[in-house]
């Protein structure tokens, strides 16, 4: 079975910039799954796996503009002190989750404390970066009808675990 939109896809990865410095990987024996053509991966990557089979290893290499974008400079913006919790502690490069008027979960990258006012880059943390994978497929199933309603792969034990 060949890896194509709305196939539950199980995948070992590594990460890296290019130095060969690990950055993110999937932990031995646990394979991220996600549900192809449903946008759950960076772009880049998801169309370099279609078509790939179980066992089937590639390296691929994503463009900044099909990984997590460029890096735009209106994303850096100061912000009153006064939007953290009173006894944050900062350190530049640090990176935060601050939580949006709409709820989504984004980070958030300490770049100056001047004062009262804190410098924050609202880009991902790899914006502006090309990514380096190493990937392995492991699994590749069709979706369940309750996967493709929901839009996204579930663990073994069903909706609730993942």
């Amino acid at each position: 079975m060949k890896v194509s939109k709305d196939h539950v896809v199980s995948l070992e990865y590594r990460l890296h910039l290019g130095d060969g410095q690990t950055i993110d990987e999937s932990e031995p024996g646990q394979p991220l799954s996600y549900m192809h053509g449903r946008k759950q991966i960076v772009p880049g990557l998801e169309s370099q796996l279609e078509g790939m089979s179980v066992g089937e290893s590639k390296k691929v290499v994503v463009a900044p503009g099909q990984g997590y974008g460029e890096h735009d400079a209106r994303g850096i913006q100061e912000v009153p002190r006064g939007m953290f919790p009173p006894d944050a502690q900062f350190q530049v490069g640090q990176t935060v989750s601050a939580q949006t008027a709409e709820g989504d979960v984004i980070p958030i990258t300490i770049r100056e404390v001047k004062g009262d006012t804190v410098v924050v880059d609202l880009n991902h943390p790899l914006a502006g970066k090309t990514l380096h994978f190493d990937v392995t497929v492991r699994e590749v199933r069709p979706a369940t009808d309750e996967e493709k309603q929901h839009g996204h792969a579930h663990g073994p034990g069903g909706a609730h675990d993942h």
